[in-house]
Parts: C-alpha cells; sequence; structure tokens
C-alpha cells in the first residue's frame, strides 16, 4: 500500500488491478485510517483516470450485497453529489414523479457527504426505512414502481469509509462512483456529474452497459440539470447543450433551488412539489429532469413535448396522491 500512495501523490495514474486492490484492502481492513484519507484527498486533488475509475467500480461491485431484482426496465437516477450547490433533493423528486407515471425506479443512494442532505437523509425524513431485504425490494417495486437502495446496506465497503468521509467533508472518489455502482445495474440511467471530464468517462462506461442513459453536466457547476444555465447532455450518440431557453424559460435563480436549512425543510420541499404544491422554478426544474429521464425510454420524442407533459403532470399533484 506504500507503493500505491506514493505514486497518488507523484500524480502517477493506477493501474486497473491496484485500483481494485485498494477496494479489496478497504474492505479487508488491511489498510488503515490515515491511509484510506491519504488515498482519499490524494485521488481527488489530481483527479480520476478512467482506469482508475473502472477498477474501483468493479471491486464494489464484485463485493456488493448480491440481489435478485429485475432492472432490465428500470431508470436509476443518481448524481455523484459533491457540487456544494445544495439544491433540493431533484433527483429524488424526479423518481417519484416517474414511478407515478408507470415506470420501474431502482434508485441508489445515500447521506450527504459535503452537502446537508443527500437522498437517503430526505427519505428517511419522510418515513422510508432502508432495507436490504429482496422480498420487501421487490414488492415496493411491483406496488409502488419504486425501490431505495442505501447504498451502505449493498456495499460493505462503503459502511466502512462512510465516517471518514463525512468527517471529511469534502467529495471524494467514492462520490464518482456512486451512480455507476447500483447493485442492480438498471438498464436506463439519468445521471449528473460535477465534472465534464467525468461525464465523458462515465459516457464511456455506460455506452455499452445500458438501453438508454442521459448524463448531464451544468456549464456552472451543477451536477443536476437546474435549467439556471447551459447544461450539457450526453449520451448514445447525443452531445448537446440544453437550457431554460430550450423550453422557452428564463434562467432559474440558483436560490429558487435551494433546499433550506435542514432535512425536514428539505422533505417538505419535495412532498409540496409532489403535491403540486410547488414553486415555478421547482416545477420547472423537475419537469425537465423527468423530460430527460423519459428521453432514455424515448429518444425519438422531443424534449419540449415532454417537459411539457412532465410539467402538467407534476401541477396535477398525482405524484403525491400515490406516494404520500
Amino acid at each position: 500500500m506504500k507503493n500505491t500512495l506514493n505514486k497518488i501523490i507523484e500524480r502517477q495514474p493506477l493501474l486497473f488491478t491496484e485500483a481494485k486492490e485498494i477496494i479489496y484492502a478497504i474492505a479487508e481492513q488491511k489498510i488503515n485510517d490515515a491511509q484510506i484519507v491519504a488515498m482519499l484527498v490524494g485521488l481527488q486533488m489530481r483527479g480520476l483516470q478512467l482506469e482508475e475509475i473502472k477498477g474501483f467500480r468493479e471491486a464494489l461491485l464484485e463485493l456488493c450485497l448480491p440481489i435478485d431484482i429485475d432492472g432490465s426496465n428500470a431508470i436509476d437516477l443518481c448524481g455523484t453529489g459533491g457540487d456544494s450547490k445544495n439544491t433540493f433533493n431533484i433527483s429524488t423528486t424526479t423518481s417519484f414523479v416517474l414511478a407515478s407515471m408507470g415506470h420501474q425506479v431502482i434508485k441508489h443512494g445515500n447521506y450527504g457527504v459535503s452537502s446537508l442532505c443527500g437522498s437517503s437523509n430526505v427519505l428517511e425524513e419522510l418515513g422510508f426505512v432502508f432495507t436490504s431485504d429482496v422480498n420487501k425490494l421487490n414488492k415496493q417495486l411491483e406496488e409502488t414502481n419504486i425501490c431505495f437502495l442505501h447504498a451502505p446496506l449493498f456495499h460493505p465497503t462503503l459502511m466502512k469509509v462512510g465516517p471518514l468521509r463525512k468527517n471529511l467533508g469534502i467529495r471524494t472518489f467514492f462520490n464518482s462512483l456512486g451512480p455507476l455502482v447500483n447493485p442492480v445495474q438498471p438498464k436506463f440511467q439519468l445521471t449528473g456529474t460535477f465534472n465534464l471530464e467525468l461525464a465523458k468517462i462515465y459516457q464511456h462506461i455506460l455506452k455499452d452497459e445500458r438501453k438508454g442513459y442521459r448524463i448531464v453536466y451544468g456549464m456552472d457547476v451543477y451536477d443536476e440539470f437546474t435549467l439556471t444555465d447551459q447544461t450539457r447532455i450526453l449520451g448514445g450518440n447525443v452531445d448537446e447543450y440544453l437550457s431554460a431557453n430550450s423550453f422557452g424559460l428564463n434562467p432559474i435563480n440558483p436560490i429558487d433551488l435551494y433546499s433550506g436549512e435542514s432535512v425536514q425543510e428539505a422533505a417538505t420541499i419535495l412532498k409540496n412539489i409532489l403535491s403540486g404544491k410547488g414553486t415555478d422554478s421547482q416545477n420547472n426544474v423537475v419537469a425537465a429532469n423527468t423530460a430527460l429521464a423519459l428521453q432514455c425510454y424515448k429518444p425519438e420524442e422531443s424534449i419540449q413535448s415532454l417537459f411539457s407533459s412532465s410539467l402538467d403532470f407534476i401541477k396535477r399533484g398525482e405524484a403525491g396522491r400515490k406516494h404520500f
């Protein structure tokens, strides 16, 4: 491990096998906390390479709790986090909208590390009890079209590094891996990254593994489609820029997407949007993300028409009636 640390310090790329060995060393407690923190900070400072991400990812998927859920028609909506923007829970809200529209959602998520309220925080506040029981998860999916995979329950390695990441309070390479390591590996995905280079790495990885996907990177450094500025959209043969103007709207003020000062406030915002009581800015952003998710299934349909139908659905409050 000392040699690996020296390579990181010297800004040398790690081999695929070396990256895998790091994850296994953490899982098998062959590396101490000080060494883990040194690697987290060192890799974050120099940035990740494709082979490193692939190695980390393969190890996490090999070590994760196996789960028998059919993801062939399901979608995951999970961003990297780590953009430090403290927006309301856009992907989680969008997940409920999609499920209410009849699409299966298998959402992978975790507690917030560099932000106040991650998806797991807000879901707990809403009363969800996380489980790794496959029967319960399949029942949730059958009855409501949605289930939640709380990452530490399925990834022992994430459980081990969780306290260290929380104490650091900054994004690390585990943020970069989150959307790639859903244990079910649903065949459709909408995800966002805090870094354009990382978005292109995601595209390289997902293009051969997903039936349909979209990766978003906000040019004002959001890992969500926020309508605050231009957003780069990558997916399959897609490489385009979208903005509020694409939907005939004015750019949204970032303050209008703020999640509040507590998990309770974030949960209230989510419920209000799903109940048809969201603000125009909140509704428009969720509709835009819903439209992108629907394009994963229906790439031939225009983003504008999907946005319009999604916005109407959200304003009617149907998602709130079905889930709360």
